[in-house]
């Protein structure tokens, strides 16, 4: 059996950094953990092909010479999902659609011939006899059983990736997370209760990914890696120890609740263990809006001093925010940008509210009757709700904030408040590969001879050399960051706000003499 699996193609994207790629040398951020840790549970006789749509072009010879197509991707990639699909179909060549979009959205994929949903672990024969064509395998599957343990999950297959072409690798520990936040999905895809791996199933993936030759970043994927405290003290001292035997080939990051700042002995063992950034959902400086989200645990400490603590503990923090809650007023723009100014964090992402298919939000809005359609991942057009501020004004405001944060000057100013406060120890433990010079080089001559905000280059790098000279990689690789960022703000995102408001304001065209008394076009919502 010949299977192909397929990464579908992501927009330009915040996080994507389409922009920076080219000065790094590589064609994307990150690896499709999931396709390959699913073929790692295919059987071994089998042919698998991986084509990741961010690296390479997908031909249709490719298509012709499987005799399945595997296509698994998030919401965003639903669009590049359904091309695949499609494409696949015409050739006639049998697909399974799968991940959280197909779990999300089943019926979005009427070109697949099966759809999965939920997770692999524990379910292999089913996508062994989906592939096979087997006429007893119903067209939707569905999991009938409770959640697999992480114990079920094999090591990925890393060395179907092509792993030079991307910024970092990825692994995962842990599933699922303990709090409730009312926008999240994480819940509602992998439950409250944390499921982990075991400390030598980890390290078996770090030395499967060690022994490709890979040396570098790794991120650790899970939604929150604090979710299960005690699994993870049992974690990192290993982590640890095995960094040092093999002369710590890997810097990681993650993701995790801000919590994590009230436990400085679990900050240090992540430090040690290699783990120099995290993101936080920070989200919002109205303890209303957090109250409303169900984000208790952002109400139980000062979020600013607890962003402090992680920065001089030695961890930067990349930051969530999201604005348009039922409880934010016109005054939450401006609060937002006084917040993020106040805060050590060069990667403040924001967002609009979205209600997500499944979460609670999702639930309670349906049931006000305030549901517009589906989410399609778009941040930059109006929410698919109803909301309480009402759209002109929450896109108006959006554009604004995002223009104030992404201004060349807000962002180099929050890199240089990070730099005053995290240790100079924070950067011994920065991987430097060959291929840093290359990019080194470029980042000089684009950035620092080119770019008419050059000035701001040398001025970082300056503040980086005084601090530390390893901080000089770290500047760099955030001026390069800061590249996209500035320009997906200016060349994307701003005027895609403004065609929408201008849509927004357009009166909508009036019909006469066309249909019958009743049977004209409604406006749009």
């Amino acid at each position: 059996m010949r299977a192909l699996l397929v990464n579908p193609l992501f927009p330009t994207t915040y996080w994507g950094f389409q922009h920076a790629l080219p000065l790094a040398g590589v064609r994307s951020s990150l690896p499709p953990l999931g396709l390959i840790t699913v073929a790692a549970l295919l059987p071994r006789e089998w042919q698998i092909r991986l084509v990741d749509l961010n690296i390479e072009p997908l031909s249709d010879a490719e298509i012709l010479r499987a005799d399945v197509v595997l296509v698994g991707g998030m919401l965003v990639q639903m669009p590049s999902m359904q091309d695949v699909l499609s494409r696949t179909r015409a050739l006639e060549r049998r697909t399974i659609a799968g991940g959280p979009a197909a779990t999300a959205l089943p019926d979005r994929f009427a070109d697949a011939d099966h759809v999965f949903l939920g997770e692999a672990e524990g379910r292999v024969g089913e996508i062994v006899r989906a592939a096979r064509g087997d006429p007893r395998v119903p067209r939707l599957l569905r999991p009938t059983g409770g959640s697999p343990q992480m114990s079920e999950s094999p090591v990925p297959r890393f060395d179907l990736l092509d792993r030079d072409r991307y910024i970092s690798m990825a692994v995962q520990y842990s599933r699922g997370c303990p709090y409730a936040c009312e926008f999240c999905d994480v819940v509602e895809l992998f439950g409250r209760i944390p499921r982990v791996k075991e400390p030598e199933r980890v390290l078996a993936e770090l030395e499967a990914l060690r022994a490709t030759g890979y040396r570098g970043s790794v991120f650790f994927v899970d939604d929150n890696f604090i979710g299960n405290k005690r699994g993870v003290r049992e974690l990192l001292p290993p982590i640890t120890e095995w960094q040092e035997v093999h002369g710590r080939p890997f810097e990681f990051y993650t993701e995790a609740s801000v919590n994590l700042a009230s436990d400085p002995p679990l900050v240090r063992a992540m430090v040690e263990a290699g783990f120099s950034s995290v993101f936080v959902g920070i989200e919002s400086p109205s303890e209303d809006a957090l109250r409303d989200a169900g984000k208790k645990q952002n109400l139980r400490m000062d979020v600013g001093e607890a962003i402090d603590s992680l920065t001089r503990s030695g961890l930067e923090v990349m930051g969530g925010f999201i604005v348009g809650f039922d409880a934010d007023g016109p005054g939450i723009f401006e609060a937002q940008q006084e917040f993020i100014a106040s805060l050590p964090v060069p990667l403040a992402m924001v967002g609009l509210l979205t209600a997500l298919p499944g979460t609670a939000l999702w639930r309670r809005l349906e049931s006000e009757g305030r549901l517009r359609d589906l989410s399609s991942g778009d941040q930059f057009s109006r929410p698919n709700f109803e909301t309480r501020m009402g759209d002109a004004r929450l896109l108006a405001g959006y554009r604004d904030l995002l223009a104030s944060i992404y201004s060349p000057e807000a962002y180099r100013r929050r890199c240089e408040a990070y730099l005053d406060r995290i240790p100079r120890r924070g950067f011994a433990s920065r991987i430097l590969r060959a291929r840093d010079l290359v990019t080194f080089l470029r980042a000089v001559v684009y950035l620092g001879l080119w770019r008419a905000r050059r000035g701001d280059f040398w001025r970082l790098l300056g503040r980086a050399l005084i601090r530390a000279p390893r901080a000089i990689s770290w500047a760099v690789a955030h001026a390069i960051m800061g590249e996209h960022l500035i320009r997906y703000t200016r060349e994307e995102v701003l005027p895609k706000i403004g065609r929408e408001l201008a849509r927004m304001r357009r009166p909508a065209p009036v019909k006469t003499g066309l249909l019958p008394q009743g049977c004209g076009s409604r406006r749009s919502p």
